[in-house]
C-alpha cells in the first residue's frame, strides 16, 4: 500500500514539473515582442528544463525506494524480534495461537524477502520409540511450514527436518523438561 502512495506522489510530481515547464513555454510566447533569442540558448534550456523534471522523478523514485526498503527493513526487524522456538503438547501438532502471532511476523518478512530461506527444525520428547518420535517432529516442522505457505511464503524458502528426541533442549526427564523439547525451532539461513 505505501509503494502505491509513493507511486502516486512520483506521478504527480512529474506532471507538476512538466506542466511547470509548459507554463513558462506559454509565458514566453505571449509575452510582448522581445528581440529574438538566438537558436542557441533556447536549446540550452530546453534540456536544462527537461533536466529538471527527470531529477524531480529520480527524486520521487529515490524516496519510494527508501520507503519499500525502510519498510522492508522494519518486516526483517520484526521477525528477528518475534520467537523462533514454538511449543506442542504431548503428541501434539497444531500450533498455538501465541505461535500464530509470531508466525505471522516472520511470514511477512518472508514473503516480502524472497532471497531470505529458513530451516524448520522439528523436535519430540523421549517419550515413544525413536521412528514415531521423528516422524512427530516432522509432522510439528509441516505444521509450521503449511502455516508459512498459506501466508504467502513460497514453499522453495522451507526447509524441514526432524530431530525426534535426539537434540533435546532440556535434559530434565519431569514434565516441564518434556515440554521443552516439544518444539520447532526457527532458522534463518
Amino acid at each position: 500500500m505505501g509503494i502505491l502512495k509513493h507511486a502516486k506522489a512520483v506521478g504527480i510530481a512529474v506532471t507538476l514539473a512538466v506542466l511547470a515547464g509548459c507554463a513558462g513555454q506559454v509565458n514566453e510566447q505571449a509575452a510582448p515582442a522581445e528581440p529574438a533569442k538566438p537558436e542557441v540558448s533556447e536549446q540550452k534550456s530546453a534540456p536544462a528544463k527537461a533536466s529538471k523534471v527527470e531529477s524531480a522523478a529520480d527524486k520521487a523514485a529515490r524516496e519510494a525506494r527508501q520507503a519499500a526498503f525502510e519498510s522492508a527493513e522494519q518486516l526483517r526487524k520484526n521477525a528477528m524480534a518475534a520467537d523462533t522456538l514454538f511449543f506442542f503438547g504431548f503428541d501434539k501438532s497444531d500450533l498455538s495461537q501465541d505461535a500464530l502471532d509470531d508466525l505471522d511476523a516472520h511470514a511477512k518478512y518472508l514473503s516480502s524477502s524472497r532471497s531470505a530461506k529458513v530451516r524448520l527444525e522439528g523436535h519430540a520428547d523421549e517419550r515413544g520409540t525413536r521412528a514415531y518420535n521423528l516422524a512427530l517432529g516432522e509432522r510439528r516442522a509441516n505444521s509450521v511450514a503449511r502455516y508459512l505457505v498459506i501466508q504467502g511464503v513460497n514453499r522453495s524458502q522451507i526447509e524441514t527436518v526432524s530431530y525426534g528426541e535426539e537434540r533435546p533442549l532440556s535434559l530434565s526427564r519431569d514434565d516441564n523438561g518434556g515440554s521443552r523439547n516439544r518444539r520447532v525451532e526457527l532458522i534463518y539461513q
